[in-house]
C-alpha cells in the first residue's frame, strides 16, 4: 500500500495558538468551498481542541446556512448524554449560529428511531454517507487523536479499522468507554479533500511521530488518514516533540 505522508505540519506554542489558526483557515476553507461549490460540507470531531474549535468559530464570518454537516463519530448513548458529540457542538455552536436544521446530520443516539439497535442506526448513516464510490465529500474532516492513535472510533487492530468496503460501522467493544460507538471508517475519510489533525500533548507524541514516518495503520490508525488535497497537522508543542 502507497504511504501517503503529511502535507503540512503547523507546530504552536499552545492549544489556543492551535485553535485560534485552525477557526481561521476552517473560516477560510468554508468560505472557498462555498464558492466553488455553493456549500460547505464538514465532518466534526469532539475531544477537547475539537470542541475548543468549534467555540471560536461563533464569531466567524461565514454562511452557516450553506454549511453542511456531519460528524466523523459519535457515542451510541442517550440523547440527552455530556458524552455525546453532537450535544457538545450543538452547546459549542450550532445552538449560537444560523445553520440550516435540515443540512445538519447527527448520528442516531440509542434512544433515537433504532432505538438500542446499534447496527440499523450505523447502516442508517451509511445511506445518508453513499458509498465509496459516489458518496459523501468532505471539505473538511477533521480529526482528534488518542495517544494510541486512534481517529473517529477507529482503534489499533480492530475490524472497524480494517474496513476498507462501509463507510460506517458499528463499534461495540470501543477499549475506551463508552463501549458502543458509530464512527465512519477510512474509505469515508480518505475521499476528504482536506484532512485536518488538532493534536495537543505529550502522550500524543509517539502516535504523531509514528503517523509522520508512515508507520501501519493498523497499529496507528492515524497514520491512515490523509486528503485528496491536503493533509494538516495542527500540533502543539509537547505533541510534536518526538518529531525529527
Amino acid at each position: 500500500m502507497t504511504v501517503v505522508p503529511p502535507t503540512e505540519t503547523l507546530i504552536f506554542d499552545d492549544s489556543a495558538a492551535l485553535v485560534a489558526t485552525a477557526a481561521e483557515r476552517f473560516a477560510a476553507t468554508v468560505r472557498a468551498a462555498q464558492d466553488a461549490r455553493g456549500v460547505a460540507v464538514v465532518a466534526l470531531t469532539g475531544g477537547s481542541n475539537g470542541i475548543a474549535l468549534l467555540r471560536a468559530l461563533r464569531d466567524a464570518e461565514l454562511d452557516w446556512s450553506r454549511v453542511e454537516i456531519y460528524w466523523g463519530d459519535d457515542r451510541f448513548v442517550p440523547a440527552d448524554d455530556a458524552e455525546r458529540n453532537e450535544g457538545q457542538a450543538r452547546e459549542a455552536l450550532l445552538d449560537h449560529v444560523a445553520v440550516d436544521p435540515a443540512r445538519v446530520h447527527p448520528m442516531a443516539p440509542s434512544d433515537g428511531p433504532f432505538g438500542a439497535d446499534i447496527e440499523a442506526a450505523a447502516a442508517a448513516y451509511g445511506v445518508l454517507i453513499g458509498t465509496a464510490q459516489t458518496g459523501v465529500v468532505f471539505d473538511v474532516h477533521l480529526l482528534g487523536m488518542g495517544g494510541e492513535g486512534h481517529i473517529n472510533s477507529l482503534f489499533p487492530h480492530t475490524s472497524a479499522t480494517a474496513e476498507q468496503v462501509n463507510n460506517v460501522v458499528a463499534v461495540t467493544d470501543s477499549p475506551k468507554p463508552p463501549p458502543q460507538r458509530i464512527s465512519l471508517t477510512f474509505p469515508a475519510i480518505n475521499r476528504s479533500r482536506e484532512v485536518w489533525f488538532l493534536v495537543s500533548g505529550a502522550e500524543k507524541a509517539e502516535a504523531v511521530a509514528a503517523a509522520h514516518a508512515g508507520a501501519s495503520a493498523d497499529d496507528w490508525p492515524c497514520a491512515g488518514a490523509h486528503g485528496t488535497d491536503n493533509t494538516l497537522w495542527l500540533l502543539d508543542r509537547p505533541a510534536a516533540s518526538r518529531l525529527s
